[in-house]
């Protein structure tokens, strides 16, 4: 830890591997797509949101973060059925929010993690449901009961995927 950082982003600031950044995406992107495609209960994990969430908090750079979660939200967009730019806006948003919440709480706890995660995928969901019902036009259900159990098998595994991914990281 520095002795003289001003800040929690400058005491804490730990880097992955380039490889990490961009192979972690891409493999999300790619189990969620062909995964999905035949076990559709899979649907309820959603890979590239935790990859952004793990990011944002890991890295707590709010403009790097929203900007990885808008290529990784449009990647995934470009490989379902939504249009181009809801899963986007919802990630980026998402990406923002975890950043700037890495730079201020301690996410590296895995209480913590838990809570945010779940906290970060339900208004993940509430924001594509808005987008795609309200904004867009599109008939999307509301399941409570199914919303929070995504959002709570998301934040298990998010502990867990977390705390593999903890083993990538180098002090600076």
């Amino acid at each position: 830890m520095a002795l003289m950082a001003s800040t929690r982003r400058e005491a804490d600031e730990q880097t992955l591997p380039i490889w990490v950044y961009l192979v972690l995406p891409l493999l999300a992107l790619g189990l969620q797509s062909l995964v999905t495609l035949h076990f559709s209960h899979f649907g309820l994990l959603d890979l590239p949101l935790l990859v952004v969430v793990y990011f944002g908090t890991a890295r707590r750079n709010p403009v790097g973060a929203t900007l990885g979660g808008m290529v990784i939200g449009i990647l995934q967009d470009a490989l379902t059925h939504q249009p181009i730019g809801v899963f986007g806006l919802a990630k980026s948003f998402i990406g923002y929010l975890a950043a700037s919440v890495g730079a201020k709480l301690d996410t590296d706890a895995h209480g913590s993690r838990l809570l945010l995660t779940f906290c970060f995928v339900f208004l993940h969901n509430g924001i594509d449901w808005v987008l795609m019902s309200h904004m867009l036009a599109r008939p999307m259900g509301w399941n409570w009961i199914l919303e929070l159990i995504s959002a709570a098998i998301n934040a298990v595994v998010a502990v867990v995927l977390f705390a593999l991914l903890d083993r990538t990281r180098s002090q600076e």
